[in-house]
């Protein structure tokens, strides 16, 4: 019998290798490229604060704080500011 992790450290286990696979698409000096880094910064907050509240014992908190942190992920590889490898298992692509 195969169990599933709990849910938040399913997101969280999820969260950290999308985190840990996108890069920035955009070329560093172009507009858009500040729009990466901020996807990114606040993908990474979001995840800090799920690793904070998850430490805490607050599971409902932390779950959607990793859920926010992914969403920026998945929102920034959806839209190409962020390149997430072709990876339609951690984000959503739109083809």
């Amino acid at each position: 019998m195969t169990t599933e992790p709990p849910l938040l450290e399913k997101y969280l286990r999820l969260t950290r290798e999308a985190l840990a696979k996108v890069t920035p698409a955009a070329p560093e000096r172009s507009f858009l490229r500040g729009a990466s880094d901020d996807f990114l910064a606040m993908a990474r907050s979001y995840l800090a604060d799920a690793e904070h509240f998850s430490a805490a014992g607050d599971r409902d908190r932390a779950l959607a704080a990793a859920s926010y942190a992914h969403g920026w992920l998945d929102a920034g590889v959806r839209l190409g500011l962020l390149d997430g490898g072709n990876d339609d298992q951690r984000f959503t692509l739109f083809r």
